[in-house]
């Protein structure tokens, strides 16, 4: 038994006709695309097929400027489900274009490497529950302030330091395996001398513990 809105389950919010709403008026919009032609066949929905037509070169461009990512200013991309190839490619075609995005959430997408992108204004970014493994694998931001990789998969802090030139404020590494080396507190806010909070946490005076201190520490007396 089939639901009235079955019809539309395939399609992005763009590609419903007899409206007029502009990428930059949503706030968490559905940028996934519908299956190929051949997984609906394997699938037994094949009928949904009729209900696609060949998009001209016009219609095209009619999309792109409805889409209108340039003037996104806040946005949310989180909970995609971008399972193929195809998914992760169109939605990296939507992040190049996110010139003016200030304030961006893309958790739980399954992404591991944004470095071709470049989000030139972003303020603040929320990355959490991805597979990234390194600093490097982040995309180009240096306007950033706040910052959030929560529950990805960064086992060393290398790379860190890439962030040094930026504005950023906060970060957060909840829940990574960097979270467990020793010292990390100290070696994060040495990497990021103008970083003000880790992990919900205001930096500490024992976090910027002079290089002799430490060293002292690590002495042992013979008497």
């Amino acid at each position: 038994f089939k639901l009235p809105s079955d019809s539309f389950k395939y399609l992005s919010w763009c590609d419903i006709e007899e409206h007029d709403v502009r990428g930059n008026q949503l706030h968490c919009p559905r940028v996934r695309e519908g299956p190929s032609k051949e997984e609906l066949f394997f699938r037994g929905e094949e009928l949904t097929l009729k209900k696609r037509k060949e998009v001209t070169d016009t219609e095209k461009w009619q999309k792109k400027l409805q889409e209108n990512w340039e003037n996104c200013a806040e946005l949310n991309l989180s909970f995609q489900d971008l399972g193929d190839l195809y998914q992760v490619e169109n939605f990296k075609r939507i992040l190049q274009r996110l010139i003016r995005v200030e304030k961006l959430w893309l958790v739980d997408n399954s992404l591991t490497d944004l470095s071709a992108i470049r989000l030139p204004r972003c303020r603040e970014l929320n990355v959490n529950k991805n597979h990234f493994t390194s600093f490097k694998q982040l995309p180009k931001t240096p306007q950033i302030q706040h910052l959030s990789l929560a529950e990805n998969n960064i086992r060393t802090l290398c790379g860190i330091s890439d962030l040094r030139h930026t504005p950023l404020e906060s970060l957060i590494l909840k829940r990574n395996p960097c979270e467990f080396q020793e010292r990390y507190r100290q070696l994060v806010f040495s990497s990021l001398p103008n970083l003000k909070m880790l992990d919900g946490i205001p930096k500490l005076p024992e976090d910027s513990s002079p290089p002799d201190v430490r060293f002292f520490f690590k002495m042992c007396t013979i008497l």
